[in-house]
């Protein structure tokens, strides 16, 4: 479980305050906008949208936040233009880190974003200098103890649907393949009663590190938390190995 969306994962350990809750729903509702935008709002027939909506879901968002946020992306109500813009840059160590935003504010966030690496040991990289580190993968995630299925039995279920790769961490398991066989092994994991805890499209690392410096590791999550609290920043993606 290495090299992709670290600050996903700590975040998930959290108890999520009121605040926290206010802008994580903000931030899905942006996802739920850009995904319905794309492609349609009907979940039946937009799987990205059906998985931004079980991402809310699992956040406890209420559905007329749901509902109104599929309206703006159809253009039924109007809104704010959000884009997606993912900035490049270094941490800590030299820790290369994506920064995928969903904003309807371009300059606002790169300030904020800019003051945030300022402030926490970080800097913007040139274009390019770090996006190649990574891949896009499809990444499932599974806790065997609350699916109740052994590993070695989900190990071959996974790749008999597809999977290139599974990593293991006690009862967590993360199932890796392309993008574009997320969904054929998701459909067919809860075909098998397989408690998913989380299915999207994330940004692996290559070759991820790890950094055996505690001082340097204490900054770099500083960092994420910082980042994660600036209303635009969706997901962070480092090549640091967890």
């Amino acid at each position: 479980m290495s090299g992709h969306s670290k600050w996903s994962k700590i975040k998930r350990q959290k108890a999520v305050s009121d605040v926290k809750k206010s802008k994580y729903f903000s931030k899905a509702a942006a996802l739920i906008v850009i995904a319905a935008r794309e492609k349609g709002g009907d979940p039946a027939t937009n799987p990205a949208l059906r998985l931004v909506i079980e991402k809310a879901k699992a956040l406890n968002m209420p559905s007329d936040n749901i509902e109104r946020a599929i309206k703006r992306g159809t253009g039924e109500i109007e809104g704010a233009k959000i884009e997606e813009i993912t900035y490049e840059a270094y941490g800590p160590g030299g820790t290369a880190l994506l920064i995928k935003t969903n904003t309807d504010n371009k300059n606002r966030t790169v300030s904020e974003i800019k003051h945030i690496l300022n402030q926490r040991g970080g800097k913007f990289a040139e274009a390019g200098s770090v996006k190649w580190l990574f891949e896009e993968k499809g990444v499932i995630s599974v806790n065997t103890k609350e699916s109740g299925i052994g590993k070695d039995e989900l190990e071959l279920l996974a790749i008999d649907l597809g999977a290139e790769d599974i990593k293991t961490k006690e009862d967590d398991v993360e199932i890796y393949g392309k993008p574009s066989a997320l969904f054929k092994i998701k459909d067919g994991l809860e075909k098998a009663e397989v408690k998913i805890e989380s299915a999207e499209t994330e940004l692996t690392a290559k070759n991820p590190f790890e950094i055996k410096d505690p001082k340097i590791q204490e900054e770099l999550n500083k960092l994420y938390e910082a980042l994660d609290d600036q209303n635009d920043v969706e997901e962070i993606y480092s090549n640091t190995a967890d």
